[in-house]
């Protein structure tokens, strides 16, 4: 990614954040936090990583309200970020905090 990708990642990231806990009243969207976005160089398309918490049936309804919802999302974002095109929105569920937490227990185990 270059600069430019990145710095329209980080805004998008934070205005996500945003979004998400104020603006946003789907019932199937919980406790989400926004982990990383990652944008094509050409600004075309953004992959939003998120973290839920709940368990895996939670996450999934997650995953469902916010695809419902990304017509909605990606309009706010086109109003607070200036840019000639917004960015199509992926959303995927950040596996790295889960593996971490692995990783930690089998250490921990180890250890004893």
């Amino acid at each position: 990614m270059n600069l430019r990708a990145n710095r329209v990642a980080e805004e998008i990231k934070k205005e996500l954040g945003e979004i998400l806990t104020v603006k946003l009243k789907d019932p199937r969207v919980g406790f989400v936090t926004v982990t990383d976005v990652e944008v094509t160089g050409d600004l075309q398309q953004a992959k939003v990583f998120i973290s839920v918490l709940g368990d895996k049936e939670k996450k999934n309804e997650t995953l469902q309200g916010l695809a419902k919802a990304k017509g909605f999302i990606r309009t706010e974002i086109g109003k607070r970020i200036r840019l000639r095109k917004t960015p199509e929105i992926s959303f995927e569920y950040d596996e790295a905090l889960e593996y971490g937490n692995r990783i930690e227990t089998i250490l921990r185990d180890l250890k004893e």
